[in-house]
């Protein structure tokens, strides 16, 4: 029989074991899925990583407007003996060089919307973490669901070998039924073998997820829960448009690629230096007025855009193409989240659609039909190979809603992901 498996990418979550031991709730009662995913966005390095990046991206704000620094400067002139030797002038000065007024606060818009990208981007790996430690727990729940399956057609099958016992030592039946049910019944524990494998192996996915040791997983809450996504799917692609950190930064990127451009503008307008600086005469005849020692001078200087056509045409050019490209990037994640949401909404809608007719309709018919079934045997009114055919066809229809159910919780899942937020809060 193959093993449910629910698709889907497992991320590395690196805790500190501080966090987990500080926490009662683990040996007190099983966690939910929203505490495994509260545990892990806390201690999942990449989270971390992302948080510090926006930090960082934060800090560079303020350095947009800070003035550049002045350039402090000394001058020996006209020493007859060395460049360091007792000369006829010393000179001091200081000069400043300033931006056009107004660029720098273009700058600093350009950094905050870099700070904002930063932020959305943590906000994108929080997503993703929640994500990938939905889908480990769901597997766990799924593969946990699929042993309890086995398990109670191990029960159905064992009732099907007494019975066939029974009939064949009145002589109502032949001796192969009897070889038949014990051989589907070794086949159904040997499946039970490797179900509880899965379920081992996925506290082990888990605990990398929540980065435990991997003798000591967490108890958690293993009930299969099917929550039916009541949401007008209108409503869903607006909500993904207000939140998918991929819209929001496309935007950003157009808003920054626009402050760009009036930059690349403000590239004509010239850039201005200011100096002050005081000259000191050694000699009474070096100076421009006899017996005066000490003067005083200023200077200012701004750049000339002569080469305007090889540079800063360019760089307009260059701006405006960056501002088509991100408002074009930007509809196209538009256009591909709405389809996406789209999509998955569907698709996930059928699937709980189907799990709900197989677990309130098709499966408690099967149960039904084999009880009737094991009656109508015994009293020789169906042949084996009908009860088999039976028995598995209950077997398939619990088999099938583990399935849709799997389909939905992998949809829901991914939904989420293209939404960029929690569907249920």
């Amino acid at each position: 029989m193959p093993k449910i498996r629910i698709g889907g990418a497992l991320m590395l979550a690196i805790a500190t074991g501080g966090f987990l031991a500080s926490n009662a709730r683990a040996a007190d009662a099983p966690l939910s899925k929203d505490q495994l995913v509260e545990i892990a966005i806390e201690a999942n390095p990449q989270v971390k990583t992302a948080r510090y990046n926006w930090d960082a991206a934060v800090h560079s704000i303020k350095q947009t407007v800070a003035p550049n620094d002045p350039i402090f400067t000394y001058s020996n002139t006209d020493s007859v003996s060395n460049p360091f030797g007792r000369p006829d002038l010393h000179s001091f000065g200081v000069t400043e060089s300033f931006q056009f007024p107004g660029k720098a606060f273009h700058q600093r818009d350009q950094a905050i919307d870099a700070a904002e990208i930063a932020h959305l981007m943590l906000a994108a790996t929080v997503r993703d973490v929640r994500a990938a430690t939905e889908i480990s727990y769901f597997q766990l729940v799924l593969d946990q669901a699929s042993y309890d399956l086995n398990a109670e057609n191990v029960e159905n099958l064992d009732q099907v070998v007494r019975v066939a016992e029974t009939a064949y030592s009145a002589s109502a039946v032949q001796q192969t039924d009897v070889i038949s049910a014990e051989f589907n019944l070794a086949t159904a524990r040997q499946f039970g073998r490797q179900y509880r494998t899965a379920v081992a192996n996925d506290k082990t996915a888990l605990n990398l997820e929540l980065y435990r040791p991997v003798g000591s997983p967490l108890a958690v809450d293993q009930t299969l829960k099917l929550e039916a996504l009541n949401y007008p799917l209108d409503a869903l692609i607006d909500r993904a448009y207000a939140a998918r950190q991929e819209i929001l930064e496309a935007a950003l990127s157009q808003r920054s690629a626009n402050t760009a451009l009036y930059l690349a503008k403000m590239e004509y307008l010239p850039d201005f230096t200011a100096g002050i600086g005081n000259d000191q005469y050694t000699l009474s005849t070096a100076g421009p007025q006899p017996n005066k020692f000490n003067y005083w001078f200023s200077s200012i200087g701004f750049n000339v855009p002569i080469f305007f056509w090889l540079h800063q045409n360019e760089d307009v050019a260059r701006a405006k193409a960056s501002l088509a490209a991100a408002r074009s990037s930007q509809d196209l994640i538009r256009i591909q989240t709405a389809a996406a949401v789209t999509t998955l909404f569907r698709n996930a809608q059928y699937a709980y659609e189907t799990a709900i007719l197989y677990r309130d309709s098709l499966i408690p018919l099967a149960r039904q039909n084999l009880r009737v079934a094991l009656t109508a045997y015994q009293g020789g009114k169906i042949d084996f190979t009908t009860l088999s055919t039976i028995l598995q066809s209950g077997f398939a229809a619990r088999v099938n809603y583990l399935q849709a159910a799997n389909q939905f919780l992998a949809g829901e899942v991914s939904l989420e992901q293209a939404i960029g937020a929690p569907l249920h809060q």
